[in-house]
């Protein structure tokens, strides 16, 4: 299976049918294209609509994670609500399965890598902090273990390894994933790739612990790579 991904899209209020053409082009290349989250610029309504109509042009299917900036505005229910009419399929509690492959994807949150992994421990709110990052790994492992195919793919927000984030500022890395989200992945045999957003300066490809390939699918990174906002994986 041929697989299109592509993240932080940021779509903004005044954008007209900014990524119509682009899922019309994916659809000739790719049999699913999978959107890694940021899909709107601050979740507003208006910018998921116009989402939305663009994804009805896209003819395979599209199943994608909602990322930060899908957050701003408080009503990422409503984003989601919008973007599952235009044709999109959520993944969040429930995996999905495609022509003999799976599909199952989280958000994911902060919280670092090694050494710099925070841990819970002292104030209540780093607590909740670090309780917020272990629920996202839950729901990513609980989606996994429904997987029924000898193939799946994992689709995030957050990047669980640090390797595609070389090209941001170290400094950073703590906000740009969690290593909690590497240990489901590798906990299934049948995850044969991963994807995931929100590093605009990180790199492309990187590695689990136990090798699993890693996609860093935001489309600042993915277009100079191959000329164009989206990737292309075999599956």
């Amino acid at each position: 299976m041929r697989v299109a991904a592509i993240g932080d899209l940021h779509v903004q209020e005044t954008d007209e049918a900014p990524y119509r053409d682009m899922f019309v082009e994916i659809s000739n290349h790719a049999d699913v294209l999978l959107l890694c989250g940021d899909l709107t610029n601050f979740g507003k309504t208006r910018e998921a609509e116009i989402l939305a109509d663009d994804i009805k042009s896209c003819g395979v299917p599209v199943l994608g994670v909602l990322g930060n900036h899908d957050y701003e505005c408080g009503q990422p229910e409503k984003v989601a609500e919008i973007l599952c009419e235009g044709g999109m399929t959520l993944l969040d509690e429930q995996a999905h399965e495609i022509d003999g492959v799976g599909f199952a994807g989280v958000k994911g949150f902060l919280g670092g890598y090694g050494r710099g992994e925070l841990a819970p421990f002292g104030e209540p709110i780093v607590k909740a902090f670090v309780d917020e990052a272990q629920k996202e790994a839950r729901k990513l492992e609980n989606a996994l273990r429904t997987i029924r195919t000898d193939r799946s793919v994992a689709v995030l927000h957050y990047s669980p390894v640090p390797d595609t984030l070389d090209g941001e500022p170290e400094e950073i890395f703590q906000y740009l994933g969690s290593q909690r989200l590497a240990e489901p992945i590798d906990r299934f045999d049948h995850v044969k790739a991963v994807v995931h957003g929100h590093a605009h300066h990180g790199t492309y490809e990187g590695r689990t612990p136990l090798g699993k390939p890693v996609y860093n699918c935001a489309q600042f990174v993915v277009r100079p790579k191959f000329g164009r906002p989206y990737a292309l994986i075999e599956v």
